[in-house]
């Protein structure tokens, strides 16, 4: 699902850098290895260390943990994971939020693990002024791009909607509109082309009545 994540799951990056480790640690007793959760709380003191969410890190390890990841692989994706957030951290930066929040950093994660490049990043949060949370035009074009739109086919669809003023349920749409049209048959390029003619065609970019259903799935996590 896109989402933007509850405020009250970013509040541990606002921990004392001290206290990450114990949080975490307690977080994890029970649902992963010892092993794991030694390792885990010491990726995340160094991600807090650096201003950069922890949940995702916790919630990667309690999935790969449920799925049965021998915990030397799940111990890379982890350190994986953090890395992909110092990338997209920078990236973001890089784009003029000097102080972005977790949200929007692990959006950009979602972005660069689907696919786009970190100018592809760039790009989608200059153009996400308000009302247009970056967090939420970074997820849709991680979303498409798992889908199989090629990246910059994405990110270009994205930044089109956004300065053409669609709103934000159109906007949410447009992952929904490109899977219905691979499930008729259509490559995920087409299905995007598809949608640029019908943007450029002045046609709706939400389906009568998709407004009023639930945000569509993303089949991506970082």
């Amino acid at each position: 699902m896109i989402r933007l994540r509850p405020v009250g799951l970013a509040l541990l990056v606002m921990l004392p850098v001290s206290l990450v480790a114990q949080d975490v640690t307690a977080r994890l007793a029970g649902r992963v290895s010892p092993e794991v959760r030694q390792a885990v709380a010491k990726i995340a003191s160094d991600a807090a260390t650096r201003g950069l969410p922890v949940d995702p890190l916790v919630e990667k390890a309690i999935e790969g943990a449920a799925k049965g990841v021998p915990a030397d692989r799940l111990i890379a994706a982890v350190r994986a994971l953090e890395g992909r957030l110092g990338d997209a951290s920078a990236a973001v930066r890089d784009a003029g939020l000097t102080a972005p929040d977790g949200d929007v950093v692990e959006g950009a994660a979602d972005a660069l693990n689907a696919g786009l490049s970190a100018s592809d990043v760039r790009d989608l949060v200059r153009v996400s002024h308000s009302p247009y949370d970056p967090a939420l035009t970074l997820r849709v074009a991680a979303t498409m791009a798992a889908l199989g739109v090629p990246a910059t086919q994405a990110t270009e669809l994205v930044e089109d909607a956004i300065r053409a003023g669609r709103s934000t349920a159109e906007l949410m749409a447009l992952p929904s509109q490109v899977q219905a049209d691979i499930g008729r048959g259509a490559t995920p390029e087409q299905a995007a082309q598809g949608l640029a003619r019908a943007a450029a065609a002045g046609r709706p970019a939400v389906p009568p009545g998709l407004e009023k259903k639930g945000k569509p799935a993303n089949p991506h996590r970082p």
